[in-house]
């Protein structure tokens, strides 16, 4: 068993879009950025026993993400998203279901490559089936630094759920949609973006939490004091993984003792660019980023 800084659960799959197939789901899509940022990351999943599935598997060791937790399932296919954009580049899903991700299942060796990881991230997706769903709160019950990506994609999620699910993490990514839906779902009369930021911290006992403003930037509450970043400039072509990188990259630079304010500019900075590009997952280089956030 190899020992990783950052482990990711959840759905790996293939987005469909009008212009033809790529490797992507959020949890992959987070996984590679941290990879791509030096960081040891492993990913936990379930893939078919298909070609889809082969490839997906291949493409994460390419990238330096380690495998060795991705089952083979037999009896469901490797799981597709059919992707629709809008003439502004912002993605609508249609997530087929069951998948075989909907049936990750775990076991000793899993437990305790999570509980030696510095931080493990998940989503609500995965717990749209029960399988998943009971192998993520088994993890939970381990890991010692709980990032939570909300994530939501309708009709897979519920109240209860993300309550249970927000209690349990020890850092929350919101887009400003879903942190607004969720304050609301707890009972918030907030209005303003900042007092329902604080109403859900203080709600779920939770001590970071971070924002996604779109094209708006972030804002990242951190042991009670707010950090901003107003936004970059970009033409964007599609949104699909733009705030996956975002929460690997201020995820990599608060695990490297980055301070927020900049973990949280170039979290922004790479954020940006990935919506500049087509699909979730575009190689950037270190020197592109710093060039982007400060042109000569």
């Amino acid at each position: 068993m190899n020992k990783y800084t950052a482990i990711c659960y959840g759905e790996v799959l293939f987005d469909v879009f009008p212009s033809g197939k790529r490797i992507g789901g959020a949890p992959l899509n987070v996984a590679s950025r941290l990879a791509s940022l030096e960081i040891p990351t492993g990913m936990i999943s379930c893939v078919g026993n298909d070609e889809n599935g082969k490839k997906i598997k291949t493409y994460l060791q390419d990238r330096g993400v380690s495998t060795e937790y991705i089952n083979i399932q037999n009896n469901y296919s490797t799981g597709v998203v059919n992707v629709k954009l809008s003439s502004e580049g912002s993605a609508s899903y249609e997530i087929v279901h069951p998948a075989a991700w909907d049936k990750i299942e775990i076991n000793n060796d899993t437990k305790l490559a999570v509980s030696k990881s510095e931080v493990f991230i998940f989503g609500s997706l995965a717990c749209r089936d029960h399988t998943s769903q009971n192998s993520l709160l088994k993890l939970l019950d381990v890991a010692p630094y709980k990032v939570f990506d909300i994530n939501l994609r309708p009709p897979f999620y519920n109240k209860d759920l993300l309550i249970k699910l927000m209690k349990k993490a020890d850092f929350i990514k919101f887009n400003d949609d879903e942190l607004f839906e969720i304050a609301e779902l707890l009972g918030s009369k907030h209005n303003s973006l900042e007092q329902n930021l604080h109403f859900i911290a203080e709600k779920t006992n939770t001590p970071t939490i971070c924002v996604t403003k779109g094209r708006h930037g972030a804002v990242l509450l951190k042991n009670e004091n707010r950090y901003y970043n107003s936004g970059f400039k970009t033409k964007v072509k599609d949104t699909v993984g733009a705030g996956d990188s975002f929460l690997a990259s201020i995820i990599a630079g608060l695990l490297k003792n980055k301070n927020p304010q900049s973990s949280l500019d170039f979290a922004c900075a790479v954020g940006a660019l990935v919506a500049a590009e087509e699909g979730a997952n575009p190689i950037l280089e270190t020197r592109q980023i710093q060039k982007f956030m400060f042109p000569q």
